[in-house]
């Protein structure tokens, strides 16, 4: 053992677990974590480009982007098709609202549908390419049906765990707020 280790020996008290528990899981065969380290390095990857570019970040990029696919989406549609606390869609929202690229118009029934404005849609062009890197690195190495293959399954895992997060905690996207 060499200094450095035995003086961060010395320093730990005798009641802490010091060696690899033997029930662990095989971190490099653990899915989830691998999805989970996969998907943090592609945020990582875009918000820093977004904001080094654009001074917005992934979710700001996030609402521009559904609402370049869903115009008119209320917070609640927003957060249920992106998968995001509606508190994070609200934050967001009002700052893509100050900074004019976003635009809330009075709906039926006290809904808020929501529009890019042409400056937005604007936005959405030039922050695009960045986002499709993020699918580039993605595929890169994969034939076409191995990218197909790859989609249908990462599909069916998610409604897999959409169908499980119904039957073990009466979850739906309103929960999480």
């Amino acid at each position: 053992m060499s200094d450095t280790e035995q003086r961060a020996r010395a320093a730990v008290p005798p009641e802490a677990v010091t060696e690899p528990l033997p029930d662990i899981i095989d971190p490099d065969n653990f899915t989830p974590r691998l999805l989970a380290l996969l998907s943090n390095a592609l945020v990582w990857r875009e918000s820093h480009e977004l904001r080094r570019r654009f001074g917005f970040g992934t979710n700001d990029w996030r609402i521009i982007s559904a609402l370049a696919i869903r115009p008119g989406a209320s917070a609640t549609e927003l957060a249920e098709f992106l998968g995001l606390n509606k508190a994070v869609i609200s934050k967001a929202v009002t700052k893509l609202v100050d900074h004019s690229l976003v635009l809330l118009v009075d709906g039926p029934r006290g809904s808020r549908p929501m529009y890019l404005t042409p400056a937005g849609a604007e936005m959405h062009h030039a922050m695009l390419p960045i986002s499709m890197r993020g699918h580039e690195i993605i595929v890169a190495d994969l034939a076409p049906d191995e990218i197909e293959r790859l989609n249908s399954l990462l599909r069916r895992m998610l409604e897999k765990t959409r169908e499980l997060q119904v039957l073990e905690n009466g979850w739906h996207s309103e929960a999480a707020e």
